[in-house]
């Protein structure tokens, strides 16, 4: 009997060690299956359209090696619509949500304080009325190959937020495609990304936001405006969105081998960031030097425009836009102080530098200027008219030709300087601008919308 009995206690131990899917077919079911969901476990929910009365809470607990996994039958397949989102609540841990259609009411879709290592991964995102498509404010969470698309109404795509005073941690933003945000007529609060706010500016992320396309979106002035510290974003491509990428508060981000296309490109505000690599092609205008209203350092208010200070602006190509680098006007404003601008290619447009308002104690050192009306407001001693030899290649990015007078020529007294513009490393004798002309694999290039999203495999 003893036997027996071992024996059925087995089968029913390998029954659920060798368990498939749990296949759901309703938000009551799916709701019942996660509060059941045990790590390693696999939730499905059938193909079709469900109404959410209330939010879906998810507070389950995973493993790195057994996640669990809420996914649909297939990708886009199954809507959550209604007036409730994914919810997910301390002490959410390694919990994937993968392949849904989201197109219920806006600011239900959350990852909460007190969250960590959770994914969304492969959604795609609808969402009516005003408010967050989605917002994330746990820590380590990745946010990958999700579409984001059709927002006609205030309120952020993706909101990043924290807990305290503390900006959430260690986040990994990729391969997403925002598309379509029309202007929302001018009104503050419709970012595409806003990564921050005012009283999170002075907390540290250490995040990367990468490998992200971004078409056609003008919520408001600021397509992506970062209130936090030790951001970086890399590798992204920005095209035809009518709204700024800003450093809005905070210090020390790096903003390196992004590509701007017909878009007014970036502006900066906040301490020791490093602008490098990136490359831009009929902006209007390249590059903002912030005119700062306030030294939060000397203690103005977190929601000042913060005065740019220790600044690097180097190895960047500027090809054909309406205007270069600027230093934006302000009326009583305090300017920006100790800002390097080294080593750029600047090639067409009216001014390379025009500078609207106080530049104090800068560094203007070995930028290239080609077919450029004026110099502008920058010494002799910083540039010099020599043309560099820019070949547009087959993707349609101007490239250093064999011959160049930028290759060998650039200053590498930048150690944070590591890579080019496609992400290869500068090795030997530097080149100037972007682009390092070399043979080595590229890691980075202009997006296609076939490279990003939730349909990507």
């Amino acid at each position: 009997m003893k036997k027996y009995i071992a024996v059925i206690l087995l089968l029913q131990f390998s029954a659920r060690l060798f368990a498939g899917p749990v296949t759901v077919t309703s938000i009551d079911e799916l709701q019942q299956a996660i509060n059941r969901a045990k790590p390693g476990e696999e939730i499905v929910l059938k193909n079709g359209v469900y109404a959410a009365g209330a939010n879906i809470t998810i507070a389950c607990t995973g493993t790195k090696e057994k996640p669990i996994i809420i996914k649909a039958e297939s990708i886009g397949k199954a809507e959550i619509a209604g007036v409730g989102g994914f919810e997910l609540i301390k002490p959410a841990t390694y919990v994937i949500i993968s392949g849904f259609k989201f197109t219920h009411a806006a600011s239900k879709a959350r990852s909460a304080p007190g969250t960590s290592f959770c994914r969304w991964t492969h959604n795609i995102f609808e969402m009516p009325g005003k408010g967050e498509y989605l917002t994330i404010a746990g820590n380590d969470h990745e946010i990958d190959y999700n579409t984001f698309q059709n927002k006609n109404s205030m309120g952020r795509i993706l909101a990043i937020r924290g807990e305290g005073k503390q900006i959430a941690e260690r986040l990994h933003i990729h391969h997403n495609y925002f598309y379509n945000f029309p202007d929302q007529g001018g009104a503050n609060g419709a970012e595409t990304l806003q990564f921050g706010l005012s009283g999170f500016s002075l907390s540290t992320s250490n995040s990367v936001v990468e490998y992200n396309l971004f078409e056609k979106c003008a919520g408001e002035n600021e397509l992506i405006s970062v209130k936090a510290s030790g951001v970086v974003l890399r590798y992204n491509t920005i095209r035809d969105c009518p709204a700024q990428f800003t450093l809005r508060h905070g210090n020390k981000c790096q903003v390196y081998s992004n590509y701007f296309f017909n878009t007014p490109g970036l502006r900066i505000y906040g301490d020791d960031h490093a602008i490098f690599s990136n490359y831009f092609e009929n902006c209007k205008p390249a590059i903002t030097i912030g005119n700062g209203d306030g030294e939060v350092a000397d203690g103005a208010q977190l929601t000042a425009h913060d005065r740019p200070d220790r600044v690097l602006i180097a190895f960047n190509t500027l090809v054909n836009n309406g205007e270069n680098i600027i230093l934006q006007a302000r009326k009583n404003g305090m300017g920006a102080t100790a800002i390097t601008v080294a080593d750029n290619i600047v090639q067409g447009g009216l001014k390379a530098v025009s500078l609207m308002g106080d530049l104090k104690d800068p560094v203007w050192k070995n930028n290239l200027f080609f077919e450029v009306k004026q110099a502008g407001d920058i010494p002799a001693s910083g540039y010099q008219q020599k043309d560099p030899m820019l070949v547009k290649g087959a993707a349609g990015i101007y490239r250093l030709a064999k011959g160049s007078p930028a290759i060998g020529k650039g200053d590498a007294a930048y150690p944070v300087v590591a890579v080019d513009m496609d992400g290869q490393l500068r090795k030997g004798k530097w080149d100037i601008g972007a682009d390092q002309y070399s043979d080595e694999k590229m890691v980075a290039h202009v997006l296609s919308a076939a490279e990003v999203g939730a349909t990507v495999k």
